[in-house]
């Protein structure tokens, strides 16, 4: 008998916490949207509109270097680190400007215009516009690291040189997942394009 109270009681556990881990990754979190011009081989050419974001600096433009950095500055921005203590929802995907002088940033909710937005509490967090791009875009699954995102530039850049389109700026990553989303895990390397 007491042997039967302790499977089921593993049992309840085990649905619990798969029921609480369903619930966090089948959330419905807004992403930007954006219009598939063409696809290449694995790359969409995608037209992104303007877009309102919160963007912090960081000190060097290794992913693993300042992407948990990053991603806590402005995380704490949007859950009430600002002039009004408002809490903004979470959008995806988190992205980080591989440049010299490279930044992270979260897009903010459709709903807000810049000047509806609370000013942040940190002076490492700015609001600004992001204007109109179209970016070359690959997609890839797992958990990043330095080497994979390195990977995925090398592979764009291959089709972008074959089929000479011009680039602009700096590579990208765009992270779409919580660190304890285990599947169905969502990354991207990107880069900003010059359609003739």
């Amino acid at each position: 008998m007491n042997k039967f109270i302790w499977i089921s009681l593993s049992l309840i556990i085990l649905v619990g916490i798969t029921f609480i881990v369903v619930s966090f990754t089948s959330k419905d979190i807004e992403s930007p949207e954006y219009k598939v011009l063409k696809t290449i081989d694995d790359v969409e050419l995608r037209l992104y509109p303007k877009m309102i974001v919160a963007k912090t600096s960081l000190t060097d433009k290794s992913f693993e270097n300042q992407g948990s950095n990053g991603f806590r500055t402005i995380a704490n921005y949007i859950f009430g680190g600002n002039e009004k203590n408002q809490k903004i929802a979470m959008t995806a995907p988190v992205v980080m400007e591989m440049s010299d002088s490279a930044t992270m940033y979260f897009v903010m909710p459709k709903q807000y215009k810049k000047e509806e937005l609370p000013n942040p509490s940190s002076k490492n967090v700015r609001i600004v516009e992001e204007e109109p791009k179209t970016l070359a875009v690959v997609s890839y699954g797992g958990y990043s690291s330095d080497k994979k995102i390195e990977k995925h530039q090398k592979e764009l850049m291959k089709v972008l040189v074959k089929n000479q389109i011009k680039t602009k700026g700096s590579f990208m990553y765009m992270g779409y997942n919580a660190p304890w989303d285990v599947i169905n895990r969502r990354n991207e390397v990107a880069i900003e394009i010059v359609l003739d």
